[in-house]
């Protein structure tokens, strides 16, 4: 009756995580700036140049190469600074979230020629 129980709990869990991930949004642009004070963030979308603007809370995830982590205003400041003084908008991302509210952003790195 135990394994029975545990497996209809994981299959639930595992359920609940396809659940979420299916009503996530994916939005693909250009972070151009973060506002610690609100909390959010502007994104200009790829293929439309239209300006999203999402929320950042204490549970969306900043991924970077080392993993994932809270999202530190400053240094991602500090990133869309540095790209737009190379002549660039600001730092490509990929952001998942639900009706606006991020639950991941994550910067796109583009693949070197080989």
């Amino acid at each position: 009756m135990k394994k029975l129980f545990q497996t209809l709990a994981a299959s639930f869990v595992a359920l609940a995580v396809v659940v979420v991930a299916a009503n996530a949004d994916e939005l693909f642009g250009v972070m151009t700036k973060v506002d610690p004070e609100t909390k959010k963030a502007t994104v200009v979308e790829k293929d439309t140049d239209k300006e999203v603007t999402v929320t950042i809370t204490d549970a969306t995830e900043y991924v970077t190469k080392n993993g994932p982590g809270k999202v530190d205003f400053e240094k991602v400041a500090k990133q869309i600074e540095k790209a737009k003084e190379k002549g660039r908008k600001g730092i490509n991302v990929q952001v998942t979230h639900e009706k606006g509210v991020a639950s991941k952003i994550a910067p796109v790195f583009k693949k070197a020629a080989q």
